[in-house]
């Protein structure tokens, strides 16, 4: 079950997982909390709805600064992964920008392309946002729609429409100044705009020029109308990534954000070991694998010889950014904030369980075990690991059970404890601060007395699928927890994607078996 418990009270967007790790829906909302928990609150979910929330196994989410910024990420990231449950448009009219074109009279018109001389501004909110604006801006400064200039008025100029450049009733400089305004409104600069007309239109009433004035006048009511409702994506023409990080302890938690042209169409997080050059080695390991951005902004100057691998990688010069201010610098403390709130809100459930098992700390790394098979064949057995509350797939290995014959689950059990554990104690490796055994007390037993005879004295439970009961050591009765508690449900995700795992490795096993 999904727990909406470390979601905050802020806009952004959610994301539905399902088992196998795909997006499934993709939602936006004011706050997030309350949205995603009215799924699992409400009895009367129509069919789809209900459809989703027995596929949803996993949940991620990105905090937005608005409402607004939300409804741009969700667009995008529904093009992203065409989610199986939000709903598919075949039209693409909202990536059709406007073009003003560079002639001497420079056209206004919608292009799906963006191709050809002159500027394009969008895309847009939505296509009927990109409508409402282009209509605006096109009749409040009366710019010509012909593709090319006819040689007597047409009936745009008889309504009011144009400013009638073909017939020579508008001059060239006229006309550009009336161009350069409609760039400022495409650009978003409104507000910049209405304040440079509302100078003009007092002088020109100072010079008793009242019917120019008037025209500026209801340019500007046309204007202050559209400010309300203007909302144009960033217009970049190259991919940024976004990188922000807190130390904590011995551990680094990073969040990368990636914008495609000025749009944040998602993210990607990561927990490592910190290390005296980490963000040096996050960097090379991971752009190794992905190509570098045009533009990287980060919190901290890079070394030249990094940037320099970087621009190699890329093919030319990518550009490395520390923002002090401005839109760069928003992006970079969203991403700081999301850092907090992902890994951070996640404290809420290590303490929870902590207090749950009454453990001397909050367990930060935690190993789960399960065991799968058909009857009694094909017998796996997977491990996956949490660290700070989120799976560290880096962490997670897969048994093929080699000691035991038929179905015995504690034996199967006791034979994974062991390898992983005496591995680990061999090679020094780290070992957890609790151990999840997906079971009841029969594997917890049988776990517990291959960690004795390994001389290692670490915190161990198990939980019963039926009723989501916890057990511990030394008691005969399960732990007084209830299935809904924060601590029961995190255990439960915990053991489920262990489950997961088991489930996939097993499955690989057969489709071996029959092709072979």
């Amino acid at each position: 079950m999904i727990d909406p418990e470390p979601l905050p009270h802020l806009p952004g967007c959610y994301i539905f997982k399902d088992a196998e790790g795909a997006v499934i829906y993709v939602g936006k909302a004011k706050d997030l909390k309350k949205r995603v928990s009215n799924y699992f609150q409400k009895r009367d979910l129509d069919p789809k709805t209900s459809a989703l929330v027995f596929a949803a196994h996993n949940l991620d989410f990105i905090v937005t600064d608005s409402e607004v910024e939300a409804l741009l990420l969700e667009n995008a990231l529904i093009k992203k992964h065409w989610p199986k449950y939000n709903v598919r448009l075949k039209d693409s009219s909202r990536y059709a920008s406007i073009h003003l074109t560079d002639d001497e009279f420079p056209r206004i018109h919608l292009s799906r392309r963006r191709t050809g001389k002159g500027s394009f501004f969008g895309p847009f909110v939505s296509a009927r946002e990109r409508d409402y604006i282009f209509q605006v801006v096109r009749k409040t400064f009366g710019l010509r729609t012909c593709r090319r200039l006819p040689k007597r008025e047409c009936l745009r100029y008889h309504m009011g429409a144009c400013s009638g450049p073909c017939i020579g009733k508008i001059a060239p400089e006229s006309y550009r100044e009336r161009v350069a305004r409609a760039e400022s409104v495409l650009k978003g600069k409104t507000g910049e705009l209405i304040g440079t007309m509302k100078e003009d239109m007092t002088k020109l009433a100072g010079e008793q020029k009242f019917e120019r004035a008037m025209e500026l006048r209801d340019e500007i009511r046309a204007l202050e109308s559209l400010q309300d409702r203007q909302h144009i994506e960033r217009q970049k023409r190259f991919d940024e990534d976004v990188l922000s990080y807190i130390v904590e302890g011995e551990s680094v938690y990073l969040m990368l954000f990636k914008v495609y042209k000025g749009t944040l169409e998602g993210k990607e997080d990561f927990v490592f070991a910190y290390g005296e050059s980490f963000l040096e080695e996050f960097l090379v390991q991971y752009y190794s694998e992905n190509e570098p951005p045009e533009e990287l902004i980060v919190p901290e100057p890079l070394n030249e010889s990094l940037v320099e691998f970087l621009s190699h990688v890329k093919g030319k010069r990518v550009r490395v950014t520390i923002p002090k201010q401005g839109e760069k610098r928003k992006l970079l403390e969203l991403a700081q904030k999301n850092v907090e709130i992902r890994f951070f809100g996640d404290r809420k459930k290590l303490v929870a369980l902590q207090e749950a098992l009454s453990l001397p700390k909050a367990p930060n790394v935690i190993e789960i075990f399960d065991v799968s098979h058909l009857a009694g064949t094909f017998t796996v057995g997977s491990m996956v690991q949490f660290r700070g509350g989120r799976p560290d797939k880096k962490g997670y290995r897969r048994f093929k059970i080699r000691t035991v014959g038929g179905i015995d689950d504690f034996a199967s059990t006791a034979e994974i404890v062991k390898r992983r554990y005496s591995r680990q104690k061999e090679e020094d490796g780290e070992m957890p601060d609790l151990i999840v055994i997906d079971g009841g007390k029969g594997q917890l037993w049988a776990a517990s007395q291959e960690l004795r005879k390994l001389g290692l004295s670490i915190p161990v439970i198990s939980i019963a699928k039926r009723e989501e009961e916890i057990y511990v050591l030394g008691r005969l009765r399960p732990l007084p927890v209830k299935k809904d508690d924060k601590a029961s449900l995190f255990v439960q995700e915990m053991r489920d994607e262990a489950h997961r795992f088991a489930i996939k490795y097993n499955r690989l096993l057969r489709k071996k078996s029959i092709s072979s």
